[in-house]
């Protein structure tokens, strides 16, 4: 059914920045291949490429245009799903495509990709996390996701796209954590919450609102003590990263990764920050018309694929020769 409302979700949506699906195959061993565009890059790709540099000691950052371009394209992409009543849940760097060299108009565009766990949350016959207990991978999930909320929101999606901005500002997954249980059905994980709270600090009820009503906020209380931090903030984190509090880039971070999802902005509102409005500004190609540093996504065989494994390379299958179009990336869903 997942492969079946994955198909009928991409052959209805029609977005600059969400990858387009071309054609779908069934062969004869009853297995479905997806066929799409062909996006040459992908955030997980770039960072890697950018955090490898700094490993060496020799930092070289994503450009602050590049940053901001990408930003708002990954917005822009999520806006339209979330007006068409639709969440993404899986929004991680190896889900965000980026078209490479090629003809046509689409050098540097973003594409999100991987529609795999999108759901319609307009009026549910269930609460979505009885259809799907565990959703979005482990770093870029939810604090109301971790505390197992049962109407969970699109603010999820926005939550993530935070993880990302933050990831981008500064190479290195912000909520990076243990996951020695991957594949756990419960949605509470301690060390996922730990990592959370020792960036952003443990929120108070003033910080969110609902906090008690959360079903695992009793575990919560067992598990964690305000005290121990105390003095953990996201801006003594991104001040380790040379991001300054006075900065926009900052600013609309922190309403990104607001932990109140009451609070937490929209995707619409995030496009209109002041951010975007300050030079560089957002271009639709992500690489400024420049020479592209970054190596092509590899192709692999996704036999031991898991779509749950937070920082797994984005695994393929080689595409067949397309001659000069730039079609050519297949999936199998079933």
């Amino acid at each position: 059914m997942s492969a079946c409302r994955e198909i009928a979700l991409l052959r209805e949506l029609k977005h600059p920045n969400l990858i387009k699906l071309q054609r779908v195959f069934l062969t004869t061993d009853r297995k479905v291949w997806l066929l799409f565009d062909y996006a040459e890059h992908d955030l997980w790709h770039i960072i890697k490429f950018h955090r490898a540099a700094k490993q060496k000691k020799q930092p070289v950052l994503v450009p602050k245009g590049m940053v901001k371009s990408l930003l708002y394209q990954i917005l822009d992409g999520i806006h339209y799903l979330h007006s068409n009543w639709i969440l993404h849940r899986d929004l991680k760097p190896a889900n965000i495509l980026v078209m490479g060299e090629g003809p046509g108009v689409e050098r540097g565009r973003v594409k999100i990709g991987d529609m795999g766990f999108a759901r319609i949350f307009h009026n549910p016959l269930k609460p979505l996390a009885e259809l799907d207990p565990v959703v979005v991978t482990f770093w870029y999930r939810a604090p109301e996701l971790l505390l197992g909320a049962k109407h969970y929101t699109k603010a999820i999606d926005i939550w993530a796209i935070g993880c990302i901005f933050a990831e981008l500002l500064t190479s290195e997954p912000v909520f990076f954590c243990r996951e020695e249980d991957i594949k756990a059905s419960s949605p509470y994980h301690q060390d996922q919450l730990n990592r959370i709270f020792t960036v952003m600090g443990y929120p108070s009820e003033s910080d969110w609102q609902d906090l008690k009503k959360m079903p695992e906020y009793q575990k919560l209380t067992q598990d964690f003590k305000r005290a121990n931090y105390a003095n953990c903030t996201l801006q003594r984190y991104m001040d380790k990263h040379k991001i300054k509090a006075d900065t926009r880039s900052f600013s609309l971070l922190q309403r990104l990764l607001t932990m109140d999802p009451i609070k937490r902005v929209t995707a619409q509102d995030a496009m209109d920050d002041a951010y975007f409005k300050e030079d560089p500004r957002p271009t639709a190609d992500v690489f400024s018309g420049c020479d592209i540093p970054y190596p092509k996504r590899e192709f692999l065989s996704d036999e031991n694929d898991d779509k749950s494994a937070s920082a797994s390379k984005p695994q393929q299958v080689q595409p067949p020769q397309q001659s000069q179009q730039q079609v050519g990336c297949m999936y199998s869903v079933l």
